[in-house]
């Protein structure tokens, strides 16, 4: 009888593919389903105040839900398999030194709304498999801009101004800067930022986000 109900609990607990539902390897994103992310071409996606712009992978299916999962619905299990995806393309641009890995600050209201950063959940995770250091000190977000899916371009320059501060007291010295981010489409995110970090003397900049609408 013990034997039935620990066997019932391990079914009843047992985690399933948030993608296909599937419970045979009790994980929240299942080899399979992972294996059918789709990379970007390993190449810089562009340049932005001569800081290289990296993206992984392509925005559609398993990787849309992953990051709409994490950063909506509160699946924190998944910046575990949105960092190893990151990791897998970045291992491939064989980019050399040490970084300080810098995740895109949300504001406190919305972190606070949300439980969590996501980036700072992913930067965790991508700090484990890297060796690199996270510094969430070092750039802070401290304007509540808007949401910017519904702006174009000038429109997400203009609610992205003045909505960073950098510390540079927090710079970790001889570390490049490393920005992630889960989504770049105008790179105005990364912009401001390197706007900021540039305007404190910190020029040495690497960003990187897990994808873009844009192939």
């Amino acid at each position: 009888m013990k034997k039935f109900f620990e066997n019932l609990l391990d079914w009843i607990y047992k985690k399933k593919c948030y993608f296909c539902k599937s419970s045979k390897e009790s994980v929240r994103m299942c080899s399979q389903c992972f294996d059918e992310l789709d990379f970007l071409p390993v190449k810089i996606n562009r340049k932005i105040y001569n800081s290289e712009i990296y993206c992984a992978g392509i925005y559609n299916k398993n990787l849309q839900k992953m990051i709409r999962g994490l950063k909506y619905h509160r699946q924190s299990d998944l910046a575990y398999y949105q960092a190893k995806f990151m990791y897998q393309y970045w291992e491939r641009l064989n980019i050399e030194g040490d970084f300080q890995i810098i995740p895109v600050p949300i504001y406190p209201k919305r972190k606070k709304q949300r439980k969590y950063n996501h980036m700072d959940l992913i930067a965790e995770e991508f700090a484990q498999m890297t060796g690199y250091e996270v510094n969430t000190n070092l750039i802070k977000r401290i304007k509540d801009t808007k949401p910017q899916y519904k702006l174009n371009k000038a429109q997400r320059m203009l609610n992205l101004s003045k909505a960073f501060e950098v510390d540079k007291s927090a710079y970790i010295e001889d570390k490049k800067v490393l920005i992630i981010d889960d989504i770049c489409t105008t790179g105005s995110t990364f912009e401001e930022m390197i706007k900021e970090l540039n305007n404190v003397g910190i020029y040495d900049i690497v960003c990187f986000a897990t994808t873009t609408p844009f192939n």
